[in-house]
C-alpha cells in the first residue's frame, strides 16, 4: 500500500535543513522518553488506585456480611441477659437436689429441662421439684402463642424454687455454659416448635427448633463431662399415614403425613446416632394429644372452650366418608408421671468429653391413654362442664398434615416404666375447665356450676 504525502506535510516531518535531524531527534527521543515514564507512572497508579478500590469494597462487603450475621445473631440471640457470679449462684442452687437424707428414692436427680415455661416442661419441673430434684429450665418464650402465659408458668415455677434461663437452645455459648456451672445428671428435652398445622405457614421454624437446636443440645450433652442421660420429646405424629392400630413403637414410621411428624423422625434418627458414635443414653418419648390445665391455646380442647364461652362457632372437622376424626387424649399428668419414670430408669451415658467408652441405652415409648374418643364427643363433653351449648360447624378435612386418627399402644411402657394412665377425659376436662375459668377470669359463680365442676 502506498501512502502519499504532500510538500507540507513533508516539511512537518523532516526538516528542510539536515542539519537539525539530529537535534530533533533527541528532542523527539528525550520527549518519548518523558511520555513514556508519564505513562507509565499513571499505569501503576491507576493499578494502585484500582487495587486500593477493591479492598475497600472487599473491606465494605465484609462489614455488611458482618453487620447483617450480627444482626441474625441478634435477632437470635439478643445481648446475652445471662452470666455473672449472681447467675450462676442462682443455677447452683436451683440445680441442687432437696430430698431429705437417707430418702428412699436416692440422693436426687439434677435436670436441665429445655421448653421449660412451656406446657408439659412446666409441669415436668414441678413434679421434679416436689420431691426434691434439682432443676433448671430454658425457655425463649417465643410468640407461636402468647408468651404472657409461658411467663405465667415461669412465675409459678419461680414460686416453687426453679429458675429459668431466658435463651434458646441453638445458643451453643449458653448450654455450655450452663453444663459448666452445673454437672446435670439428666437432660429433659421438651423444647420444640409445635403443630401440625403451622408448619404449612412457617416451616422454617420447626427445622431451627426441632432439627437444629435438637443438634446443638445433643453437642453440648456429649461434650460434656460427665454426660448426662437425655429424655426427650418424640410424638405420636411419627406414624403419620400408619393404618395398623393401636400405634406400636414397632412399626414402621416413614410416611410422616406433615413436616412437624418430619422433624419429629428426623429427630429419633438424629439421637440415635448421638447414642451410637458418642454413647448418649437416650429415651425418646412420643406423646398422644396432652392436654389439661396450662395447656397450649393452639390445642382443639383449649380453643374449642374459648369459643364456647365466647358464642363462636367450634369447627369440627370430619374425615373421609364422613368418618368422625379420633385422638388418644392423654392427661398432662399421666404424661408427667411417665417423663419421671423414664428419667429414673434412664440408664447412664458411657462417653465423657466427646468420647464413646462403651454401649449405652436407646429407647423409645409411647405415652399415651389407650381410649380414643372422637371430636364430636369432645365436644359434647365440652358442653356438658360448661354447661353451655357449642354452636358446631362440621366441615371436611383438609389437606393440611393432619391425621384421622391415633391410638397408642402402651405396653411396653407399662412393662418398663410402669406406665399407668389413670385419667378418663371426662375427669381430664373438667380440671382444665376449672383452671381455665380462674385463670382467664370468668365469673360462672353460680353454685349449681361451682358444684357441678
Amino acid at each position: 500500500m502506498r501512502v502519499v504525502v504532500d510538500e507540507e506535510e513533508a516539511e512537518v516531518m523532516y526538516p528542510s535543513t539536515p542539519g537539525k535531524v539530529k537535534l530533533e531527534q533527541r528532542s523527539s527521543a528525550a520527549m518519548s522518553r518523558q511520555v513514556h515514564r508519564c505513562f507509565a507512572s499513571t499505569g501503576t497508579m491507576f493499578l494502585w488506585a484500582l487495587f486500593l478500590v477493591a479492598m475497600t469494597a472487599t473491606y465494605l462487603s465484609f462489614r455488611s456480611l458482618a453487620g447483617d450475621a450480627a444482626a441474625s445473631s441478634s435477632r437470635y440471640f439478643p445481648a446475652a441477659s445471662w452470666g455473672g457470679l449472681h447467675w450462676e449462684r442462682q443455677i447452683r442452687a436451683s440445680a441442687s437436689p432437696r430430698r431429705p437424707p437417707g430418702s428412699a428414692e436416692g440422693a436426687g436427680l439434677s435436670v436441665l429441662v429445655t421448653g421449660a415455661a412451656g406446657f408439659v416442661g412446666a409441669h415436668c419441673s414441678l413434679a421434679l421439684r416436689k420431691r426434691g430434684d434439682g432443676v433448671v429450665g430454658i425457655d425463649n418464650y417465643n410468640s407461636y402463642y402468647d408468651p404472657s402465659l409461658k411467663k405465667a408458668r415461669r412465675a409459678l415455677l419461680g414460686s416453687h424454687g426453679v429458675f429459668v434461663v431466658d435463651g434458646d437452645i441453638n445458643d451453643g455459648r449458653l448450654l455450655a455454659k450452663l453444663f459448666d456451672v452445673v454437672p446435670f445428671t439428666h437432660v429433659l428435652h421438651l423444647a420444640a416448635q409445635a403443630g401440625v398445622r403451622y408448619a404449612m405457614e412457617n416451616p422454617s421454624s420447626y427445622v431451627r427448633s426441632n432439627v437444629a437446636g435438637l443438634v446443638s443440645l445433643l453437642e453440648s450433652c456429649k461434650d460434656a463431662d460427665p454426660q448426662p442421660a437425655v429424655v426427650w420429646a418424640s410424638s405420636s405424629s411419627v406414624y403419620g399415614l400408619n393404618d395398623a392400630v393401636p400405634f406400636s413403637e414397632a412399626h414402621r414410621t416413614d410416611k410422616p403425613a406433615s413436616l412437624y411428624a418430619a422433624t419429629k423422625k428426623a429427630g429419633e434418627a438424629i439421637t440415635h446416632t448421638y447414642n451410637h458414635i458418642y454413647g448418649l443414653s437416650i429415651t425418646g418419648l412420643r406423646f398422644f394429644t396432652v392436654y389439661g390445665p396450662w395447656g397450649r391455646p393452639d390445642m382443639a380442647y383449649f380453643f374449642f372452650t374459648r369459643n364456647i364461652l365466647q358464642g363462636k362457632p367450634v369447627t369440627v372437622y370430619r374425615g373421609r366418608d364422613h368418618v368422625d376424626i379420633s385422638r388418644d387424649f392423654t392427661y398432662i399428668d399421666d404424661i408427667v408421671r411417665g417423663c419421671l419414670a423414664a428419667l429414673d430408669t434412664a440408664g447412664r451415658s458411657t462417653g465423657g468429653g466427646g468420647r464413646k467408652r462403651g454401649a449405652a441405652p436407646y429407647r423409645i415409648f409411647n405415652l399415651g391413654n389407650t381410649s380414643p374418643v372422637t371430636v364430636p364427643a369432645l365436644v359434647a363433653m365440652l358442653e356438658r362442664c360448661l354447661m353451655v351449648k357449642a354452636r358446631r360447624h362440621v366441615v371436611e378435612m383438609p389437606g393440611n398434615g393432619d391425621v384421622p386418627f391415633t391410638h397408642a399402644n402402651i405396653s411396653l411402657a407399662r412393662e418398663q416404666l410402669g406406665y399407668k394412665p389413670t385419667t378418663t377425659l371426662e375427669m381430664g376436662l373438667k380440671k382444665f375447665v376449672r383452671w381455665y375459668l380462674s385463670y382467664y377470669g370468668y365469673n360462672r359463680g353460680t353454685h349449681a356450676f361451682r358444684n357441678h365442676l
